[in-house]
């Protein structure tokens, strides 16, 4: 089984890291990448079990986080969505040297909800997980739909996911299922408070995965850190919003 993982690396400037979500792979960031690469170095990886990193397996964070250390830039700012804002999160919180600014996008330290955290009802992560075991290409379309689910432009937003997603190999079943496994169990709220670095986060007012109002409690978690809602956006605001998007994160690595 493969070690090393995919990175693509466009552009001059300032590094920058892109870290995909559950079930995507680095290609979701293609928009992104044209528009940023004339500002930023802009680095994008398929993380262990995703795209052309299929062969990849990691079976913890920490694990992940190992593996795109080895071969992301000494320093760089560093942007994980969803899934990957965890990523992002625990190498800010555990490889603080190589993190310069952490940003994340439609992600929260916690995803599954536990009163009064807001999040995913833990029985829909259970029902995916379920789902995966009988037919994970079809978990994936419908993962797909609940991410753009509420957002004006819907049809066009899961359309691009499912365009880009399939430019590249299927995802690895079981990296599948330790995303979720991630996602359902991992609890960073405590720590938060240990992030150093300058610290952005963004959401999507529509979005029904990581509930909007998460933006306030983490204002407690984190007073230091910034944050911004995109109004029109669900859960891929980099898609609906790209050139909104793509300002607050120029706007944000000239700080």
């Amino acid at each position: 089984m493969s070690t090393s993982l995919y990175w693509q690396r466009e552009g001059e400037g300032k590094d920058l890291v892109l870290i995909h979500g559950w079930g995507m792979n680095g290609a979701v960031w293609k928009q992104t990448v044209e528009a940023l690469s004339s500002h930023f170095r802009v680095h994008v990886v398929d993380l262990p079990g995703y795209g052309y990193s299929a062969d990849s397996h990691a079976g913890d964070l920490q694990e992940m986080a190992e593996k795109v250390l080895a071969d992301a830039p000494d320093q760089a700012i560093w942007l994980g969505w969803s899934l990957g804002g965890l990523v992002a999160t625990h190498i800010a919180l555990h490889y603080p040297q190589r993190v310069t600014k952490l940003v994340t996008v439609a992600s929260s330290p916690k995803f599954s909800a536990e009163r009064p955290w807001r999040g995913i009802q833990p029985d829909v992560l259970a029902a995916f997980t379920e789902q995966l075991a009988q037919d994970f290409s079809a978990t994936v379309e419908r993962f797909m739909a609940l991410q753009a689910m509420g957002s004006p432009t819907a049809k066009q937003d899961i359309k691009l996911l499912k365009d880009a997603v399939l430019t590249r190999p299927a995802p690895n079943p079981d990296a599948l299922m330790t995303g979720l496994e991630l996602l359902a169990e991992v609890d960073l709220r405590s720590q938060l408070c240990d992030i150093s670095m300058p610290f952005l986060r963004l959401y999507g007012r529509l979005d029904g995965l990581v509930p909007a109002k998460v933006a306030k409690d983490m204002d407690i978690l984190h007073a230091g850190s910034e944050s911004h809602i995109f109004s029109q956006s669900s859960h891929a605001p980099f898609m609906t919003e790209p050139e909104e998007f793509c300002s607050q994160l120029i706007d944000f690595g000239k700080k």
